[in-house]
């Protein structure tokens, strides 16, 4: 079992930076893949970024690409979303999920991941 507390988010003006959270509790944090994922209103969610159990792999969606980098810290049990040179578009409730199947492989579908945190409020002002 995981449980996944995000932090972090909050209002932001375009071109700015904030640094999410997530960090998890739970033995098998270490041996999970780790997703973002964000929902803006009246939108499906859609994947952000991805990392691998060992974190030696990433994958972005082609709209962050370039801005936002993943990274984890398993001995603090923590995944991070450092988000630069936001956008009013970035605007979304962002969540982290966890998957314990295949933490070497990253996947993209919300779906494919077992555990969700409540999610944090990013706000880009124009």
């Amino acid at each position: 079992q995981v449980q996944l507390v995000e932090s972090g988010g909050g209002l932001v003006q375009a071109g700015g930076s904030l640094r999410l959270s997530c960090a998890a509790s739970g033995r098998t944090f270490s041996g999970s893949a780790v997703g973002w994922f964000r929902q803006a209103p009246g939108k499906e969610r859609e994947f952000v970024a991805g990392i691998t159990r060992s974190g030696g792999s990433t994958v972005y969606a082609d709209s962050v690409k370039g801005r936002f980098t993943i990274s984890r810290d398993n001995a603090q049990n923590t995944v991070y979303l450092q988000m630069n040179s936001l956008k009013p578009e970035d605007t979304a409730v962002y969540y982290c999920a966890a998957r314990l199947s295949f933490p070497y492989i990253l996947m993209r579908t919300p779906s494919d991941y077992d555990y969700w945190g409540q999610g944090t409020q990013v706000t880009v002002s124009s």
